[in-house]
């Protein structure tokens, strides 16, 4: 089977994994919810911009009252992280005594959620739970618990399905890997 390759800007991207695989692990991630969550009236925040795809699709699949509102952080330039946390938009929603889902699209190191849980925290939060559709858990240098995982996944640099390279590649409904 030959690979789908995509370019952006100056590098290259072979096909990984399909819509059809990442489709069936947020239907394992939201069956879960489903009967987990469906007491807490959780808020959820996908965390913007990488997650819009996955929280998108998740939402589809939940059946049970929730609301969700989005924040946004970025710790990228082109394909490494700074491991500086930029928070670019806030929290508008009142998170005191509620059960938070922190939805994001890839964890790695695990900072830019080390950073939210901190802050939802401070905020007094009764639950932060964290929902992440691919972990690297090799790169992962954290102690909380990813509680929803779609899949986990080699520390490979990835694009499409809300991920980028510099801000390009979030519009495929594939996942692709970087080509060395």
């Amino acid at each position: 089977m030959e690979k789908n390759i995509i370019q952006l800007h100056d590098k290259k991207f072979e096909s990984y994994i399909t819509f059809e695989q990442i489709d069936r692990a947020v239907q394992q991630i939201a069956e879960r919810m489903n009967e987990e969550l469906k007491e807490k009236d959780p808020l959820f925040i996908p965390v913007l911009n990488g997650a819009f795809m996955f929280a998108g699709d998740l939402f589809k699949k939940l059946n049970f009252p929730c609301e969700i509102s989005f924040v946004k952080f970025s710790s990228y330039v082109g394909t490494t992280s700074t491991e500086e946390v930029k928070q670019l938009l806030g929290f508008d929603a009142n998170v005191k005594g509620r059960t938070v889902v922190i939805l994001e699209d890839i964890i790695d190191t695990g900072l830019t959620i080390q950073k939210i849980i901190e802050q939802l925290k401070h905020k007094k939060a009764r639950e932060v739970i964290i929902a992440t559709l691919l972990l690297k858990p090799k790169a992962f240098t954290r102690s909380y618990k990813v509680d929803y995982v779609g899949m986990e996944i080699p520390n490979d640099f990835i694009v499409g399905y809300g991920l980028d390279y510099n801000q390009y590649g979030r519009n495929y409904s594939d996942i692709y890997k970087i080509v060395e």
